[in-house]
């Protein structure tokens, strides 16, 4: 079948049918995955077209998967990241929807109270097992999309469920018919995708539910679950692990509508941000993400990280508020107790402060030589100058600027006679052996103990 692609101007064959391989024996990909050794990259040099969607998204599953791998949540704790959440996406639901866990009593006051809110984004949905049952829960909670957990590699059609590809695609068919039974959008959870026969499961069963949804009239969404973060954004990569081919293919051959499309990275091995980037450029409209990528192992993709994505895709904000960004990084700290790395990109206390004295004499002259990009305005985080035994003048000089507020033309330039003494007095304590970065009270103390009329002067204008 030909069909003219409005998008491309071109004659594209639209129409190809894969039949499900029910093979005896599982294909595990032993050539790529032996265990014993790092999973190899393969490639075959096929490429496929760019096509990144009108519109592009991001889905949380901070409650659900990014929950698993920390200490519970209260459900006031999560009513205020849920608020959050809807405060970043903006009034254009770039986060447009937060996954729930529906199984205990906090799970469902949690969802009750956000529910409660009123807040159109992010939409509330939940996840259950491959389990009728399980649909009355969703009833009950008054939600209208949940995720079911369909594995689709032969790792867990055989090695864990022990069934046949045609058994779990039989099963998986019926619970799918049975959630639109109950008037329920399905979300099928491709787990383990980056490990599945492509060609004689994945498509199969992804063709399948694209006829379901026809016959009914329900949508029914496809989440390419990356479970093992075996994912790779390489051109040309070869399937299984090539994100490119799995959303090219999802789209283009089982002919699931990019709005139906998302994407689920884990960062086993670094590249959950691009992957999850290479997803929305191919043609994959939601990134599903959890706050700081909290999540199984490595973690999910850092909702954060493809809020500031999107911005350097788009050239615009789209409406959100990264200054939330830091909102978030801070009451997940401080309230909830997570610990974030001091150099996480956007969220972690060092991620814009610079300890090399050269740096820290450029951002005394110009912040833009060595700050990525305006952090005060975009993420409500100043740059900023630790100061040890590298440090220099400048770092000092740096320091004392913008820890009293010193702006224009009140700020001190490293010639300054205080810092010329602050300095020396750090010079003689890294002499006697401090190998730690001084603190601002420490530096404080310093500034105070080299002239207390001038530090005097300093405290007032900071309290200005």
């Amino acid at each position: 079948m030909i069909e003219f692609n409005k998008r491309s101007n071109q004659l594209i064959q639209a129409k190809y049918r894969y039949d499900l391989q029910d093979i005896e024996e599982p294909n595990l990909y032993r050539e790529i995955f032996d265990y014993d050794h790092i999973p190899k990259i393969t490639f075959n040099n096929r490429l496929v077209p760019i096509n990144m969607p009108d519109e592009i998204w991001m889905t949380d599953t901070t409650f659900r998967d990014g929950q698993q791998s920390v200490s519970p949540f209260s459900a006031r704790q999560i009513v205020h990241l849920f608020k959050l959440l809807s405060k970043l996406g903006g009034k254009n639901g770039l986060v447009r929807q937060s996954e729930f866990f529906i199984y205990t009593d906090k799970d469902r006051e949690a969802l009750e109270k956000c529910q409660a809110l009123g807040l159109r984004y992010p939409e509330i949905t939940s996840w259950i097992r491959a389990n009728t049952a399980d649909f009355d829960r969703v009833k009950a909670a008054g939600v209208e999309e949940t995720g079911i957990l369909v594995s689709c590699s032969d790792y867990h059609i055989f090695k864990k469920m022990k069934m046949t590809r045609a058994q779990a695609m039989e099963q998986y068919l019926r619970i799918v018919s049975a959630a639109m039974d109950r008037g329920i959008r399905p979300r099928c959870h491709f787990e383990d995708i980056t490990r599945a026969d492509f060609y004689g499961f994945v498509l199969p069963f992804a063709e399948k539910l694209y006829e379901l949804s026809e016959e009914s009239g329900i949508p029914v969404k496809v989440r390419a679950c990356d479970t093992m973060g075996y994912g790779v954004s390489y051109p040309g990569a070869a399937l299984p692990r090539s994100v490119q081919g799995i959303v090219y293919g999802l789209n283009h051959y089982a002919q699931i509508p990019s709005e139906l499309l998302e994407w689920h990275g884990h960062n086993d091995f670094y590249r959950v941000v691009s992957n999850a980037g290479t997803a929305w450029l191919y043609g994959c409209s939601s990134v599903n993400c959890s706050l700081l990528g909290i999540g199984e192992r490595t973690g999910n993709c850092p909702l954060e990280a493809m809020a500031i994505e999107y911005q350097a895709l788009r050239g615009t904000t789209g409406g959100m508020d990264l200054t939330v960004i830091t909102e978030i990084a801070e009451y997940m700290e401080k309230e909830i107790g997570i610990e974030i790395s001091p150099r996480q990109p956007f969220v972690g206390r060092h991620f814009n402060v610079t300890r090399a004295g050269i740096h820290a004499d450029g951002m005394l002259k110009d912040e833009e030589i060595y700050n990525i990009f305006n952090t005060t305005k975009i993420l409500n985080r100043p740059p900023t100058v630790s100061v040890d035994s590298h440090s220099g003048l400048a770092g000092v000089a740096h320091w004392t600027n913008a820890f009293f507020g010193l702006k224009g033309p009140h700020r001190l330039n490293k010639q300054d006679e205080l810092v010329k003494a602050v300095k020396e007095q750090v010079d003689a304590l890294y002499a006697e052996g401090r190998n730690t970065v001084m603190g601002d009270e420490e530096l404080e103390t310093l500034v105070m103990q080299s002239d207390e009329e001038r530090y005097l002067k300093l405290l007032r204008h900071k309290k200005e």
